[in-house]
């Protein structure tokens, strides 16, 4: 994918706020920086493998832009859960196919308090919506949701280091529901390559099909490690180079926003 069908500086602005997800968890009390001119219209937990509820996200709202951000995989269970690759059915859209069932479970365990903090906001804002690692997963399987069962039918998605969700199925129904879409993704990140195009499931020795969504959207950076290909400030910091005076600025204006 081009990068001029990229808009370079959302994907800036939303790496930032994927950011922001991580330090609503692990701050004691939730807090995380909000950018100039947007305000908290909810916070929102989900279950993750062990059943413990976890703050996963939140949604900010601004005078015509409403952004809905996941958190990644930031906790041993999140990992547990990250690794039942068996599928299930997306049961939220007809004809949806099958997806990762530790992403549907996570995800259904927030669906309803996410989509009523939806359904008071206005559908004539922009929805974003967004996430980083399992965040991109549960941000994929979210857009997919609120374009068939919200007033929100044509929200613009960017993800960032997800993983696959779902099959062929999936994929194709995901990318007929949505036009403005955006995977971004460093090419010696192990996670986007997870889970395998044919997952054996040690259990049951049934083999599934995964197939990323589209459009991707490729970053190359070397960081040495596993974990620092995949962090999003790195990725926050590749992006930036695709527009350093914006990047400066939206720093200068947001003190505690960017990665540092």
């Amino acid at each position: 994918m081009s990068v001029s069908l990229l808009d370079k500086r959302t994907a800036i602005f939303l790496a930032a706020v994927c950011s922001q997800t991580y330090h609503q968890f692990d701050n004691d009390d939730g807090t995380f920086m909000v950018p100039r001119n947007y305000q908290v219209s909810s916070s929102f937990k989900a279950a993750s493998f062990i059943g413990v509820e976890e703050r996963f996200g939140f949604i900010l709202e601004s005078n015509d832009r409403i952004i809905l951000a996941f958190r990644g995989t930031n906790t041993s269970s999140d990992w547990v859960s990250d690794a039942i690759a068996r599928q299930s059915p997306f049961v939220f859209v007809r004809d949806g196919g099958l997806v990762h069932r530790g992403f549907l479970d996570i995800y259904r365990s927030a669906r309803k308090r996410i989509l009523d903090a939806l359904s008071k906001l206005s559908p004539q804002k922009q929805l974003y919506i967004t996430g980083h690692s399992l965040g991109g997963a549960l941000a994929t399987l979210c857009a997919a949701d609120a374009a068939v069962n919200t007033k929100f039918k044509t929200p613009v998605v960017y993800s960032y280091a997800s993983p696959r969700v779902g099959n062929p199925a999936f994929a194709g129904k995901f990318n007929s529901l949505l036009s403005n879409r955006h995977r971004i993704y460093n090419q010696y990140d192990l996670v986007p390559h997870l889970p395998p195009v044919l997952y054996k499931s040690p259990r049951t020795d049934r083999i599934y099909q995964y197939l990323h969504v589209k459009k991707g959207f490729e970053l190359s950076f070397q960081k040495g490690s596993v974990s620092a290909n995949h962090a999003i400030g790195n990725y926050f910091h590749e992006l930036a180079k695709l527009d350093p005076a914006y990047t400066r600025d939206l720093s200068a204006r947001n003190p505690g926003f960017c990665p540092g």
